[in-house]
């Protein structure tokens, strides 16, 4: 690989980019055209690399259960509150200049001021983002990323991935995640100041806030599943078109069940790998 890519892609972008290798292998077996219901159902899943995402699914829990889970676990019991809410906004903030490049290039202009606002706001007014003064007063903030962009775009999304590290996604959301990282003006700032350990230590700390955030409801959803890796792709799946919609009702009413979880419960935790930016 060149010096040049090598400057356009910081470390642990490469490292992101190779790990996507090991999921062109293992796809599934489709059933027989003859069976119009198992290809009805086996189309409806569209999850092709069934056997390489569940190991996949796999290695990530496993990774879960040794380090991000107690990390987060000792982060959310001992750390006071104060610091985490710190912690989190000052996240929350730096991810704003991407959400407001993805509201434009959807045509939310309204939404890209409201972003831009917010921004400033909590910049200035809330000290580089350690106070979310603008949510304070009313200024509520929403989250985009190239992924919903495309998809406004018409780009379908393509079959199931579960990525490692990064959990559930799709080719589109995969593309949509590389960009994200690329234009991000904090990463492009570390990038090339050889800081690539300010993206990783912002990538952790984002992975044990939201862990720390999530921790009971992925606890009643994995205690509840009869197959976890199923429950957290569908309710993945739902989390994202909610996102894309913009949280603007379906034109076809949901199915009970696993449609009915809200939006901040085991829908928005099944993805929060993928949202370390």
């Amino acid at each position: 690989m060149t010096a040049s890519v090598r400057r356009i892609l910081p470390s642990p972008a490469l490292a992101f980019v190779a790990a996507l290798s090991i999921l062109t292998a293992g796809c599934a077996t489709a059933p027989s055209p003859a069976d119009r219901e198992a290809v009805a159902e086996f189309a409806a899943l569209n999850d092709p690399a069934e056997p390489t995402n569940r190991t996949v699914f796999a290695i990530n829990r496993g990774i879960d259960a040794v380090i991000l889970k107690p990390v987060a676990t000792f982060y959310r019991d001992y750390i006071p509150k104060f610091f985490q809410d710190r912690v989190n906004d000052v996240l929350d903030n730096l991810r704003s200049p991407v959400i407001f490049v993805n509201d434009l290039l959807q045509g939310e202009i309204d939404r890209a001021i409201a972003t831009l606002a917010r921004f400033v706001v909590n910049s200035t007014w809330g000290l580089a983002g350690l106070n979310d003064i603008a949510t304070a007063i009313g200024m509520e903030g929403h989250d985009e990323d190239f992924g919903q962009t495309l998809a406004v775009w018409g780009v379908p999304e393509g079959p199931y991935v579960m990525l490692p590290l990064f959990g559930p996604s799709n080719p589109r959301d995969t593309v949509g995640l590389v960009v994200d990282f690329l234009v991000d003006p904090f990463n492009v700032w570390a990038g090339n100041t050889n800081r690539d350990y300010a993206i990783l230590s912002r990538t952790g700390a984002r992975g044990v806030d939201q862990r720390a955030v999530h921790m009971e409801a992925l606890d009643d959803i994995e205690r509840t599943s009869l197959d976890y890796y199923a429950s957290i792709r569908s309710l993945y799946r739902q989390r994202r078109a909610e996102e894309i919609r913009n949280g603007k009702p379906s034109a076809t009413m949901p199915a009970p069940g696993l449609s009915q979880a809200p939006a901040d419960g085991p829908a928005a935790a099944s993805d929060q790998a993928a949202r370390t930016q």
